[in-house]
């Protein structure tokens, strides 16, 4: 299923995470789009909250992945806009982390496309100059979020 979503705060961002992050399964992989400053780690943050993350959620953009224990499974949230690719993404190591006991949450995901697993979902975040964001779900098979 395809979803779409308008926030218009931070606040309402990491809502809608928490509501998505609510439905998530051991092994759910989110792949994200949006240009810098979108609200991909503002969203993060609410999936985490849901899945039992107690730390602060950062980018990981110098760190390429941050691992958290959440209560309910573990959070991998990656950042690959500093890769030159799919091979380089392949050689960190991701492969327990893609098909493993958590969630995975890859920012600028387009980079490295071809190693998603097929069941992937992908979230394209898109800011409007006014503040506002336009969240679009493709490829949710994990029931029916309510905005």
């Amino acid at each position: 299923m395809d979803f779409l979503f308008h926030t218009s705060t931070s606040e309402e961002t990491i809502d809608l995470g928490r509501k998505i992050g609510s439905l998530l399964k051991a092994g759910d992989v989110i792949a994200m789009t949006g240009t810098l400053a979108a609200g991909k780690t503002t969203i993060t943050k609410g999936i985490a909250e849901s899945l039992g993350v107690s730390d602060n959620i950062t980018s990981p953009t110098f760190c390429l992945i941050s691992e958290y224990d959440g209560s309910k499974m573990p959070l991998y949230h990656m950042d690959v806009y500093r890769l030159e690719g799919a091979e380089d993404f392949v050689n960190l190591g991701v492969e327990d982390m893609l098909y493993g006991n958590g969630v995975c949450i890859i920012e600028w995901s387009e980079k490295v496309q071809s190693e998603l697993p097929k069941k992937t979902i992908f979230m394209k975040i898109t800011p409007s100059e006014d503040g506002t964001r336009t969240i679009e779900i493709k490829n949710w098979n994990n029931g029916n979020i309510e905005a």
